[in-house]
């Protein structure tokens, strides 16, 4: 029979003291939805408030519950089976459909890692002066450097507390006045130019569920349970699945409210100072930086930009690491950051190769901004297909066993998967 996974099965055994602190209960969900908010994405937030104001605030609130039901859902196909997403799409889809899509989300995540590197170095180039391009490839390679040479229990600390980079954002609008009567009135969108506002809308859908986070997540459920000796995949192990399940939950609600609020926050201080004076065009998180320096003062600019550079020095090794996980599992290699680089080359080998392309990408000439729509693109095209196979495997007996996912959560992750296969429609008509 299957367990309805939305609430944690009580298997009658009390949560392990050592689970109980909530800051250890925080992992891979906060990481994932901090990461949400790369420089990609801060890009994509600020056009969106400095184009349309306050008209696109709604869309935080309406994209949160979505990445909290299509996160916990790719959480629980790995801490049950023990195994990432690409692996268990390997067993139970046909190949050349699971190498297409992966093929696909390498292509997108290099050029998202493009796009962050380039945003880092240039908010440096805000902060303090100095040559862009040795900047992010000074960061790019400081990324690569830390996610390989540091073994991961002690990096993923790490990653925790470079989430505290996104309070930048809420620090800034802070410090700029809000008016928040005109927030109120202008919440609800009227009189807009709908084709691009329609545009604006998908850009920020496609931003905020993105398909390298559901493989970051799965992958870093799995891989707990191999270096934790105490854990194992739920299948083999039931008697977990109570404190595991409790503990997914607080860790993707957490990590998703996190992101969404810095996402709101993003949009509205794009409103409040880029809209309403007139500033309505923003190619890059760094120009949204730049354009508050002179209408917020130079306060807020430096707060925006190490933003940038924080949310930048988290996202590009889940970038790197999601791509790892889904070409290595998809080849049945070896994979995890838990494995020194000589036990699992390819793995190493695939994060190190696309950070660098990813950092060639960022110092050369093509278009920072087409670089992004194509990123868009590509991760529109494979979030649905992705999606609907992730809730394939999740809802599953030959996959997940008894702990096949039933109930509210089954019915929010296929709303997630209609609503980005509703959004993705809208952006090819």
């Amino acid at each position: 029979m299957p367990i309805d996974t939305a609430t944690p099965m009580d298997a009658g055994t009390p949560i392990p003291p050592a689970k109980q602190n909530w800051l250890h209960r925080l992992g891979a969900g906060l990481i994932a939805g901090a990461a949400d908010d790369d420089p990609s994405g801060i890009a994509t937030y600020s056009q969106a408030g400095a184009q349309f104001g306050y008209a696109t605030l709604w869309t935080a609130w309406l994209t949160l519950p979505l990445m909290i039901g299509i996160q916990t859902v790719s959480a629980h196909v790995g801490r049950v089976t023990g195994h990432g997403l690409a692996a268990n799409m390997r067993r139970h889809f046909p190949r050349p459909a699971l190498v297409a899509l992966v093929a696909l989300l390498l292509a997108a995540n290099i050029i998202n890692l493009a796009a962050d590197i380039g945003a880092m170095g240039a908010a440096l180039r805000l902060l303090i002066g100095g040559p862009q391009v040795l900047y992010a490839l000074a960061f790019a390679m400081l990324s690569l450097l830390l996610e390989v040479v540091i073994p991961f229990p002690r990096y993923a600390p790490l990653l925790k507390f470079m989430t505290l980079s996104l309070f930048a954002y809420v620090a800034t609008a802070c410090v700029i006045e809000v008016p928040w009567g005109e927030v109120r009135r202008n919440f609800v969108p009227r009189g807009l130019p709908w084709h691009d506002y329609l545009v604006t809308v998908v850009a920020v859908f496609g931003t905020t569920i993105s398909p390298y986070l559901f493989f970051w997540q799965a992958s870093e459920e799995a891989e707990e349970e191999e270096t934790d000796t105490a854990q194992s995949p739920l299948t083999a192990a039931p008697e977990q699945a109570r404190e595991a399940f409790a503990r997914i939950r607080f860790d993707t609600d957490v990590g998703m409210i996190y992101s969404n609020v810095v996402a709101f926050f993003i949009m509205l201080t794009a409103g409040a100072v880029l809209h309403a004076h007139g500033v309505t065009q923003i190619s890059t998180a760094a120009d949204a930086a730049s354009a508050l320096q002179p209408l917020a003062g130079p306060f807020a600019a430096s707060l925006f930009a190490i933003g940038i550079v924080g949310t930048g020095l988290l996202a590009v090794p889940v970038l790197a690491g999601s791509a790892a996980y889904a070409v290595a599992e998809a080849f049945d290699v070896k994979a995890g950051l838990g494995n020194k680089p000589g036990d699992a080359r390819v793995f190493y080998l695939i994060i190190a190769g696309s950070t660098v392309l990813g950092a060639v990408l960022s110092v050369s000439r093509f278009d920072p901004i087409r670089m992004l729509f194509w990123a868009a693109v590509i991760n529109g095209v494979i979030a649905v297909p992705l999606m609907v196979g992730i809730m394939l495997i999740a809802t599953r007996e030959a996959a997940m066993g008894a702990f096949r996912i039933t109930g509210s959560l089954r019915w929010l992750g296929w709303l997630a998967t209609l609503a980005m296969a509703a959004v993705v429609a809208a952006m090819l008509l």
